[in-house]
């Protein structure tokens, strides 16, 4: 697969304003852990590769697991992540996959008893970005090398 143009220096005005996303997730109150389940989980689902590889290696140097890494799109079906993770994770999944039904109040609830309504804004957010990402980088057809 060929890429098909950088989209940084096609339009650098729309690059920066995504790069401004990412700074205001740095400086947000979201866990790194939290951060980092969200971007490999949303990539697994968009089937970006770039950004799996980028997002699991980022990952790793933080100290995440191999494992977890590994079961994260399982984590239903393990114990590995805590009830706050799986929240964090059921919302990745559900705003990813909008057209499906979107944030259920169900998921939303759940999330209330962990989280305030900033740091659930700033999940959303995080999914949102990742999401943009994907859809930049695969429609770009951006390779891992």
């Amino acid at each position: 697969m060929e890429n098909r143009f950088d989209m940084q220096q096609t339009e650098p005005d729309g690059f920066k304003a995504m790069l401004g996303l990412e700074n205001y997730l740095r400086n947000a109150q979201l866990s790194k852990t939290h951060l980092g389940l969200i971007k490999i989980r949303a990539s697994q689902i968009n089937g970006c590769a770039f950004c799996i590889n980028m997002h699991t290696s980022d990952a790793l140097q933080l100290g995440e697991t191999a494992q977890r890494i590994f079961l994260l799109n399982a984590w239903k079906e393990t114990e590995l992540f805590t009830e706050e993770e799986k929240v964090v994770l059921a919302i990745t999944e559900e705003v990813t996959l909008i057209s499906q039904n979107g944030l259920t109040d169900a998921t939303y609830a759940h999330a209330e008893k962990f989280f305030d309504e900033h740091y659930i804004g700033q999940i959303i957010m995080a999914v949102a970005t990742i999401n943009a990402w994907n859809r930049i980088v695969i429609s770009t057809k951006r390779t891992v090398k």
